[in-house]
């Protein structure tokens, strides 16, 4: 899926990490998160929950709600692939889509020493 142009960014933290067996030998990694966002001219605080498989690369699920500054709920959810970039970082890629219909690209980069994870959001190109 192609990016467009950059719409928005999230910064978010980690509240908590659970690390369970997966399927074929795998891991399950699932965070809570929570963070602010902006996309486009609105301003939301952001919880979600996010599903890691895999070691040292694998896929992502996302489930998240969006509570807008202007009080409106949306939901939003998404999946993609990571890979490991470092020591203690991953890189993630893949899509979300809200609750009003909208499907939008994502790139983000975790620092798992800090709990952090930076997520841009990109209109879909095609």
């Amino acid at each position: 899926m192609a990016a467009g142009k950059q719409i928005g960014e999230v910064s978010f933290k980690a509240t908590s990490i659970t690390i369970t067996p997966g399927p074929a030998g795998s891991v399950l990694s699932q965070g809570n998160f929570e963070g602010t966002g902006v996309a486009g001219a609105q301003s939301a605080t952001i919880l979600a929950t996010a599903t890691f498989v895999g070691g040292k690369s694998g896929t992502y699920s996302t489930c998240s709600l969006a509570y807008r500054d202007d009080g409106e709920v949306i939901r939003v959810n998404g999946s993609g692939d990571w890979e490991s970039i470092g020591k203690h970082r991953w890189r993630t890629q893949g899509f979300i889509e809200s609750s009003q219909g909208d499907t939008r690209v994502t790139e983000g980069e975790i620092d798992l020493v800090t709990r952090s994870w930076i997520v841009k959001v990109f209109d879909k190109i095609g």
